[in-house]
């Protein structure tokens, strides 16, 4: 049921987006991973659901090996992600350089983006200087549009008792220094706040790894035991039949 209302939440996004907006972009398109999600979910409990309540050794192994792939990737990634953490670092840094440059081409993507860095108070990957990236933030002279050499709204320090927003409040931010521009805005990149965060919460990393493995685990165990048990009844009833058809039974 959960992972048919992420598919549905995905499709119910991506068709309310503009149609040359929803091509802009798929690698980084929030709606396309709920889908996706959504529907690796579905099939896999499907699997696990139907095949236990038919006793079905087939969709029972298929849930299983699902499951056990799914676990293997997660500690793969974990552990490559921990002993190569300057890869993972620079694959981080492309996967937001890429949101930066399609920031205005998809609503969502804007949207987790200003999250992001209101949350982890930060502006663009580095720096704030990397959202000249962005066609529409980009400082170059010959660039036309008004928020020429500006940086998102999000990207601005929050005032106590702030009942308005100012949406122009980073305006014009890129064309000034480190010192000047901090009074006004974040100038440290996000990249570097997301692994310092990264540190600083190993213990709830930990435990939300662990929490999302044991599940895992106790499907993979019941699984297999629920197959144990059907193999065992289906040779209990081959035993009484074949017994049943000797003469001298």
């Amino acid at each position: 049921v959960i992972s048919m209302a992420m598919v549905a939440v995905g499709v119910y996004a991506r068709l309310l987006k503009h149609a040359e907006a929803a091509m802009a972009c798929l690698a980084v398109d929030p709606a396309i991973l709920l889908i996706l999600v959504g529907v690796l979910t579905f099939l896999i409990t499907f699997c696990g659901c139907v095949g236990s309540l038919r006793e079905n050794i087939c969709l029972l192994q298929t849930f299983s090996v699902c499951l056990t792939v799914v676990f293997l990737l997660q500690l793969a990634a974990g552990v490559l992600g921990f002993v190569f953490s300057d890869k993972a670092r620079g694959k981080v840094s492309e996967i937001i350089n890429g949101a930066i440059v399609h920031y205005r081409d998809d609503l969502d993507l804007q949207n987790l983006i200003d999250f992001g860095q209101k949350e982890f108070s930060c502006c663009g990957g580095v720096s704030y200087k990397d959202w000249s990236q962005n066609m529409y933030f980009n400082c170059t002279a010959a660039n036309p549009s008004r928020e020429r050499c500006s940086v998102p709204f999000s990207c601005c320090l929050r005032h106590a008792g702030q009942a308005v927003i100012n949406t122009m409040c980073g305006h014009g931010m890129q064309a000034r220094g480190y010192l000047e521009a901090s009074a006004f805005i974040h100038t440290n990149g996000c990249i570097d706040k997301l692994v310092n965060w990264t540190h600083s919460n190993l213990f709830l990393l930990g435990g939300i790894t662990v929490g999302l493995a044991l599940p895992q685990l106790v499907g993979i165990v019941l699984a297999q035991l629920l197959i144990n048990q059907i193999r065992d009844q289906i040779k209990l009833q081959l035993y009484n039949q074949q017994h049943r058809a000797d003469p001298w039974y």
